[in-house]
């Protein structure tokens, strides 16, 4: 088992709040690489992952509602 697949079945055990201490890590290694971050102020930070998942999710959200509307009869 790779290293990444341990620490993700390790997350899942984690409580909210160890999480969002682990998601605090991550943002401030990213802030020292300087890497993929797109805002950074006081609401928090922003990296590009966090935008392709949000954009992802929405495109998600708009396919299953077009495919639930091209299922309805029409008139």
């Amino acid at each position: 088992m790779s290293t990444v697949n341990e620490i993700e079945a390790a997350l899942l055990q984690l409580s909210t709040k160890e999480l969002l201490q682990v998601e605090r890590s991550l943002h401030a290694i990213y802030r020292q690489r300087k890497d993929g971050i797109l805002y950074d102020d006081a609401y928090g930070l922003l990296t590009e992952a966090d935008l392709i998942a949000s954009a992802e999710d929405a495109f998600l959200a708009y396919d299953k509602e077009e495919e639930k509307n091209a299922n309805r009869p029409t008139r």
